[in-house]
């Protein structure tokens, strides 16, 4: 089978790729460089480079052609700007669910629809993700790993997408995809998993805010009293449920709502985390992997990843809306997060907090 593997450099992808290889498929690497790594390149070593270099090495030690896309365009179209926009409205973005929908498996399957006379039957990523085909679908299901499943971050993939996509480490745990790399004597065998967003590398999200968003004093008020507790720079730089970066004595603190027209940051007290604390919220933008909406009310449903599922039933408001109401409660929904819903191992698809 002719196959196309997206590469990044890390330890999955290339695990993954050389899974495929030992099972005889035919094989041809991408590596996506997008803007950011030289757009803000000043920030910090392009990680970019050090991912190239050892996307490289992994393909040369295989003999597999690899090739690097300029998709710069793509990105910010397709997810940097959606990351600036929903930041400054005051909303919880999730870039890497449109890396994944819009450019992973969005735009880069038009480029490879488009490529030269080579036809590729599938494309493959070191996601930790499986598919299965019931009844002519592609079903989207969790791994074995609950700590490394990347199901929530592919939950807006379509029908069309899924049922081309190829996931080969995605019936591994972690420890097991390490023994592989030191099976393959993969040269980034010992390389750390990145921790940040898909188009940033190492660069903090706070700093990438800085540069597009700039800062600009607001109060933090007390959320209980009114009281203004301190300052900070710009409400864009918090989340709902967030207690990173409020520098306060007294804590813990966290961020209990936002007033983005005046600039100002709700905060309370941990003691008083129980009021804050919401057991249902309004889902929009709803994609469904399958192309029809869930039959079942009674899911599962995660509001961020990790590994935490609550139990939920769902109420549709219209074919393009639901309310979901949960079991347990949660301190941390926040507009612009994604809701995504699961029954059984299979994750059906989410759609954006309102």
């Amino acid at each position: 089978m002719k196959i196309a593997v997206l590469v990044s450099g890390g330890v999955d992808s290339s695990v993954a790729m050389r899974l495929l290889q030992d099972e005889g498929h035919d094989l041809t690497a991408f590596y996506l460089k997008i803007w950011l790594a030289d757009e803000l390149s000043f920030l910090g070593d392009c990680p970019w480079e050090d991912d190239l270099s050892y996307a490289r090495a992994v393909c040369d030690q295989a003999n597999i052609p690899l090739e690097i896309v300029p998709f710069q365009k793509e990105y910010w179209e397709q997810v940097v700007g959606y990351t600036i926009s929903e930041a400054k409205a005051g909303r919880t973005p999730n870039p890497d669910m449109l890396c994944n929908a819009r450019v992973k498996f969005g735009a880069f399957y038009e480029y490879i629809e488009n490529y030269s006379s080579v036809s590729f039957e599938k494309i493959a990523t070191g996601h930790y993700a499986q598919t299965e085909n019931i009844d002519g679908l592609s079903y989207l299901k969790i791994t074995p790993d609950e700590i490394k499943d990347q199901t929530y971050f592919l939950s807006q993939l379509s029908q069309k997408q899924i049922s081309k996509a190829v996931f080969p480490i995605g019936k591994f745990e972690k420890n097991e995809v390490r023994k592989l790399a030191n099976k393959y004597n993969l040269a980034n065998a010992q390389r750390k998993d990145s921790q940040g967003i898909c188009f940033l590398g190492k660069i903090p999200f706070d700093e990438f805010l800085e540069y597009h968003l700039g800062k600009q004093s607001g109060n933090l008020i007390e959320y209980e009293t009114g009281k203004i507790l301190g300052q900070h720079d710009g409400f864009w730089y918090f989340t709902i449920g967030q207690r990173r970066g409020i520098r306060l004595s007294g804590g813990p603190w966290y961020v209990a709502a936002k007033n983005p027209e005046k600039n100002e940051v709700f905060i309370s007290h941990a003691e008083h985390k129980e009021l804050t604390r919401r057991d249902f919220f309004e889902v929009g933008n709803l994609n469904w992997i399958s192309g029809v909406k869930s039959e079942n009310t009674n899911l599962k449903v995660k509001v961020r990843h990790g590994t935490r599922m609550y139990s939920a039933s769902i109420d549709y408001l219209d074919d393009n809306k639901l309310q979901v109401s949960l079991k347990d409660n949660d301190q941390g929904i926040a507009s612009g997060q994604f809701a995504v819903f699961y029954d059984g191992q299979f994750c059906l698809g989410g759609g954006i907090i309102l």
